[in-house]
């Protein structure tokens, strides 16, 4: 007699054959690029927002803007600062800019990348991709 044990051993030693498919991706949506690229851009955009932030401020904690005020006084007879032109709003201002481009560049990018590759499969006949079953 067998027991569920020894049922189970005999299932665990037969091997199934893992299923190989080749397939070849020959178009790329346009539209869903140019939604996928948007979201990284958003992505990128919060990053370098938040990016800015703290490097101001590291820079402003460490001293540095006012050891560069205290350098450009020295030059321009204290009619020049640094701090006038380098604040904290003006950064984030200067973040958010970089920031609108940054996702309007990766966004046509990403659009002109899926035009590109479906341009390129006419030529080439596609991207050849496998797959397996485990």
């Amino acid at each position: 007699m067998s027991t569920v044990a020894d049922k189970l051993a005999k299932k665990q030693a037969h091997k199934t054959s893992a299923k190989q498919v080749r397939l070849r991706l020959v178009y790329v949506d346009f539209w869903s690029a140019v939604k996928l690229s948007f979201l990284a851009a958003v992505a990128l955009a919060v990053v370098t927002i938040v990016t800015f932030f703290l490097i101001y401020m590291v820079v402003q904690t460490t001293g540095l803007i006012a050891q560069a005020d205290e350098l450009m006084a020295a030059f321009s007879d204290g009619e020049l600062t640094l701090s006038a032109f380098v604040g904290l709003p003006q950064v984030m201002a200067f973040a958010a800019v970089v920031a609108i481009l940054n996702l309007i560049v990766v966004t046509v990018l990403g659009a002109v990348v899926a035009g590109i590759y479906n341009l390129a499969v006419k030529i080439t006949g596609g991207l050849l991709v496998g797959f397996t079953s485990n």
